[in-house]
């Protein structure tokens, strides 16, 4: 049994860390240049900024869902975005990506950690578990990531010398 939950934990830290299929967040967001960050392409509601500091909310959304006793939701949709004028210094953009570089590692460590019961009913939730909010998390980054990397790709932000 100790071995199968070692190759859960395994799975559900793939689309943590995006590997396998997934663009990992570390290459989405590499040398991306700093001119880009806060413009809009024709027919988006947001800028690359606003994408990433999104998927940071939600990321640490459900952290805190996952630690906190004290857990008060955020409403939805306004303090899962930033406010859409709201602009980013290079600065800021480096700061969304460290926080949410942290806070992935923080979830991937109690993924991994053999202490964790991934299966059990996470307190004052409706049935809620680790396994369930971590491959919520999973598809929710995975989606985002992608419309990040097409935001790019649409806005020529790729390092020309990037291969893939």
């Amino acid at each position: 049994m100790a071995q199968n939950m070692d190759v859960v934990r395994g799975q559900l830290i793939e689309p943590l860390e995006a590997t396998g299929a997934h663009m990992p967040f570390e290459a989405a967001v590499a040398d991306f240049p700093a001119e880009g960050i806060n413009r809009r392409v024709p027919e988006s509601p947001y800028t690359p900024w606003h994408l990433l500091e999104h998927i940071r909310i939600a990321q640490w959304d459900i952290l805190d869902y996952i630690r906190n006793r004290a857990y008060l939701a955020p409403t939805w949709p306004d303090e899962y975005w930033p406010e859409r004028e709201t602009t980013a210094t290079p600065q800021v953009f480096g700061e969304t990506i460290a926080a949410f570089q942290r806070d992935r590692d923080a979830l991937r460590d109690l993924v991994a950690d053999p202490t964790t019961d991934l299966f059990a009913v996470i307190p004052r939730t409706p049935g809620h578990t680790i396994f369930r909010e971590i491959r919520i998390l999973g598809a929710h980054n995975a989606y985002h990531l992608g419309e990040f990397a097409i935001l790019r790709q649409v806005m020529g932000t790729w390092p020309a010398n990037r291969a893939g």
